[in-house]
């Protein structure tokens, strides 16, 4: 009854806050016509513009949404160094999305974007949908300004 009173009366499931689960990731994902696989882990991803994009329901009460991404190329470990500037840059001036590098044994650098939201009080439809544009866009964003920076030299003429 609150509910309804602090909604306006609005009845519309769509609008009252549900639990995150990865069923309605898969939703949205179908619903917006994404291609998609489920790992052998059970995590959600797919390709976009040829970046690996996971979309992660972690927390003790899989209450958190992290939209994940990976960079389609990986940089030598002499570039370390500029591509921790690079993303340090980025996450000093914008909000979305953090990004980060990890270094693989064999000295490969990756890079990552992730937009990481605690959906505790559950989200409506609207809100999820917004979230997973927002994962999927900035980061995006991000590889697109990667792929400016270094660009790949096999797409180019010899």
């Amino acid at each position: 009854m609150l509910l309804r009173e602090l909604t306006g009366g609005l009845d519309d499931p769509a609008t009252i806050p549900a639990p995150l689960t990865r069923d309605r990731v898969v939703d949205w994902l179908t619903e917006n016509g994404f291609s998609y696989f489920v790992d052998s882990e059970g995590d959600v991803g797919g390709l976009w513009h040829g970046w690996l994009f996971y979309f992660l329901i972690v927390g003790d009460g899989s209450e958190v949404l992290q939209v994940r991404g990976q960079w389609h190329r990986d940089l030598t470990i002499e570039r370390l160094e500029e591509v921790l500037e690079l993303c340090n840059e980025w996450n000093a001036e914008r909000i979305w999305p953090k990004t980060y590098v990890r270094v693989r044994d064999n000295g490969a650098v990756l890079v990552y974007t992730e937009v990481t939201v605690d959906l505790e009080h559950g989200v409506t439809d609207d809100q999820l949908d917004q979230l997973l544009q927002c994962g999927l866009t900035t980061g995006s964003m991000f590889f697109e300004h990667l792929d400016e920076t270094y660009p790949d030299p096999l797409r180019s003429a010899p």
